[in-house]
This record gives C-alpha cells, structure tokens and sequence, in this order.
C-alpha cells in the first residue's frame, strides 16, 4: 500500500511553547490508522495541522502525493479529507436528514437564478440529494429518528450523524477526533461496526484519535503513538501496550 497521508518535519509552536517537534508520520491508504498519546503530545495540534484549521511553523503535509501544506479546510473538503470533532458540530434546530442533505457543495438550489429560472433542474438534483441522504441515514441506523432535531438526538447518535456527513461527499480520507467520548457503549458498538464497513465496503481510509484503548484495539492498525510532539513508536496494539517506552510516557518512570 501506499501513504496517503505523509506528514514530514512539521514543527508547530504557540508563542513559546513547542507543540509538534519535527513530526513525521504516513497514513497508508485505507488503513486506520490510530494516533494515541498522552495529555499534550500534540494529537489534536497535528489533526488541526492536517485538515487545514491550523498553518504549521515548517515542514510539509501531503495528501497522495500532493502538497496541501497549509491549504483552508474548504480546499481540502473538496479534495475529499474531512474530519468530525471531538464535540459534534450538528445544525440543532434541523431533523437528522436534513443535516445530511446540507452537505453536498454546490447544489443548484443554492443559486438565486437556478432556484427562480430552472426549478426542475433543483428539484431533481434536490429529490437525489434527498435518496442519498436516505440511504447514508438508514446505513448509520438512524432512520427511525430521521424527522427528529439533530439537537434533540443523544451524543452518540449525533456522533453517527457526523460520520453520517462524510458519506455525503467523496471523502478519501476522514479524520475522527475522540469519536468514542460521551457516547454509550451500545452506540459505541454501532460507530465501530459502521467505521469498519465504511472501510471495507467504500474503501474509506480513517485516521483516529482517542483514548478509548478499546476502541483502538478493535478497529486500528498500525497504532501511532505520540509524544512531546513527535512520534514515539508506531505498531500493532500489541506492541504499543507492551512497549517499555508508552508505559513511561503514559505512568511515568514508577510504572
């Protein structure tokens, strides 16, 4: 396989404080990668850095091949790298399906002379966007609360919404910020049932930060860990938990 994500000697600070220290890392193409680390290694520093919410100090950010180093998180939608947030972003006062249908770019009802003018071409494009929305909300389990608010929806199924979202476009590669946190384990069950097909089925490649080892272990390989900004050691599971170096990094020397 192939890297899809090539991150090579980034360096990123705030004022002066070093947060990533010459960072390099490859996210083969549909892997899912995990990217684990203790409170302040730079994970959510890096994930800004890549999906285009952070500019970097130095260094270089590759997607297959082509350079986005500091492109706008807009550029980067429309190259098919997405992210979902650690809290979720859902339109509240929207139903489940609508916060799904807002997401393809450029529809024609968005345009005041095709919406005034060429009313059939909107309402095709707007019946299809619709039959999308339907099946990408029925393949995340939430059809039977498709007409509900998205705000009245629980956490963890505003984090299947989110997830929902990026099958909306042509994502290549998704970024998932702690998907794992506030949600129950029934629901967490189903996001890594759905993180899996979305994986094998559609060939999604997904990089993951979170906490829950859990998780990790059932869904992640190879396993990234970070640390003071830079990467410790990359592996299986396996061999980050019984690495010497992660359980300083995590316990401290006592451990």
């Amino acid at each position: 396989m192939s890297s899809i994500i090539d991150v090579r000697h980034v360096h990123k600070a705030f004022g002066g404080l070093k947060v990533m220290n010459d960072c390099s890392l490859q996210v083969e193409q549909g892997s899912i990668t995990g990217l684990i680390g203790p409170n302040g290694a730079g994970k959510s520093t890096l994930f800004n850095i890549i999906a285009g919410a952070l500019p970097l100090d130095s260094g270089q950010v590759l997607l297959d091949g082509e350079d986005i180093t500091n492109q706008s998180a807009n550029a980067l939608f429309h190259k098919g790298l997405l992210r979902t947030f650690q809290i979720a972003h859902e339109f509240s006062l929207m139903t489940a399906l609508e916060n799904l249908m807002m997401v393809p770019p450029q529809q024609a009802g968005e345009n005041l002379f095709e919406a005034w003018f060429k009313p059939a071409r909107v309402n095709r494009q707007e019946a299809e966007v619709r039959r999308r929305a339907l099946e990408v909300i029925d393949f995340i389990g939430l059809y039977h609360v498709r007409n509900e608010l998205a705000g009245n929806l629980s956490g963890g199924q505003k984090k299947l919404l989110e997830l929902g979202r990026t099958m909306m476009t042509d994502a290549r590669v998704v970024l998932l910020d702690e998907i794992a946190a506030g949600v129950n384990r029934t629901l967490l069950g189903d996001l890594v049932n759905n993180i899996g097909r979305l994986n094998r089925e559609l060939g999604y490649t997904f990089l993951v930060i979170e906490h829950d080892m859990e998780m990790i272990a059932r869904l992640c390989h190879p396993v990234i860990v970070l640390a003071q900004g830079s990467v410790m050691v990359e592996g299986s599971i396996e061999e980050i938990r019984n690495n010497p170096q992660v359980i300083e990094a995590y316990f401290g020397s006592a451990a």
